[in-house]
């Protein structure tokens, strides 16, 4: 069988998909792409590739790609898209879609025209203990959910202070729509993608602000968000995310979820990026706590997984339908936390 040719564009983040797409046999990473000209070399050099862009939408008019995998900055997502569709190809996206809703709404409709295929990257989903706990859910374990909580604090750790995550012409947000995507849609998918009816949130920065100013480097978007949706069945989710805060964890990553016949809890140990879950389920009139096991569930990469459902003709899963979803919900905590009042969705 032919392999499906990969091109990467953005070598940050894109590291990382080079490696995932290299997990699966059906495909070849053939060219990369990435503005910055070291970062450039040094992926070349790392990964042996000598088919190296300064420029992404160069590759896609010289390359013939079957997937191009964009880890750009979340201002290039959208434009990056809708050139890859253009030129015939799938694309993996890294979160979040794009900078608002109106940007996915149009990557989308960019995907139906080409008829290719579009996945967003929220990796979350893909760790074997987010696998067992879906498995969970699915054979109804939890009953009808009800509410949420889902999280991710940082003490101290503000991403590339100065550069573009902190700028929000480039990025569109601070951790809310960097880290709280990831939690946001990890709850989502674990709770059957509700639709969303409206949110409210607040958005902070004093702590960043104080940084930015002894360090005089550009700071522009918030350093803690808070918020709390409500979907049409009558659910509801608190989401909360922070690159600074005064907590004793350098990482507080946790998703619980509450149901009619049970509840769970994915947390990260000790700060790290390792995870545990636990399902809580009434017997003989008390609560009992049991672990989740994910012995015997062999975790893949979405790179993986998106190579896998083309090659195999299977859906995959982190559609761009479910990303449009995120992007309309964050859309509507940020619009909250400006004007101080719920926002419809």
């Amino acid at each position: 069988m032919k392999k499906l040719r990969v091109g990467v564009i953005g070598l940050g983040m894109g590291r990382w998909h080079v490696r995932g797409f290299r997990e699966h046999p059906g495909c070849e990473v053939v060219a990369i792409a990435d503005t910055n000209q070291n970062r450039l070399a040094s992926a070349g050099e790392e990964f042996g590739l000598s088919r190296t862009y300064p420029d992404g939408e160069v590759m896609l008019a010289k390359e013939s790609l079957d997937i191009v995998s964009i880890a750009t900055p979340n201002k290039f997502h959208h434009g990056l898209t809708v050139r890859a569709f253009r030129a015939g190809c799938h694309v993996l996206c890294e979160k979040p879609m794009a900078m608002n809703a109106s940007e996915a709404r149009e990557m989308l409709a960019a995907a139906k025209r080409a008829r290719k295929r579009l996945m967003i990257n929220f990796s979350y989903r893909f760790s074997a203990a987010s696998q067992a706990l879906k498995r969970e859910v699915d054979r109804g374990a939890l009953g009808k959910v009800y509410f949420g909580r889902t999280v991710w604090h940082r003490k101290r750790g503000v991403p590339g202070f100065g550069g573009w995550f902190t700028n929000k012409a480039l990025a569109g947000g601070g951790p809310l729509i960097d880290l709280g995507v990831h939690r946001l849609d990890l709850a989502l998918w674990l709770m059957g993608h509700p639709r969303p009816q409206w949110a409210m949130a607040g958005t902070y920065d004093h702590l960043a602000r104080a940084m930015s100013r002894g360090n005089r480097k550009l700071y522009s978007v918030e350093d803690l968000a808070a918020g709390f949706i409500r979907f049409r069945n009558g659910a509801t989710l608190v989401v909360e995310a922070s690159w600074a805060a005064n907590i004793a964890e350098a990482e507080l990553m946790e998703t619980r979820l509450m149901g009619t016949k049970g509840g769970l809890v994915q947390r990260n140990l000790n700060g790290s990026y390792e995870f545990e879950a636990e399902l809580f389920t009434e017997r003989k009139g008390k609560v009992v706590a049991s672990r989740v096991e994910s012995a015997g569930i062999r975790a893949r990469s979405p790179m993986h997984h998106f190579v896998d459902c083309l090659v195999r003709g299977r859906p995959h899963s982190a559609t761009g339908e479910e990303g449009l979803v995120v992007m309309e919900i964050l859309d509507a905590l940020y619009a909250s936390a400006k004007t101080g009042r719920p926002v419809r969705i």
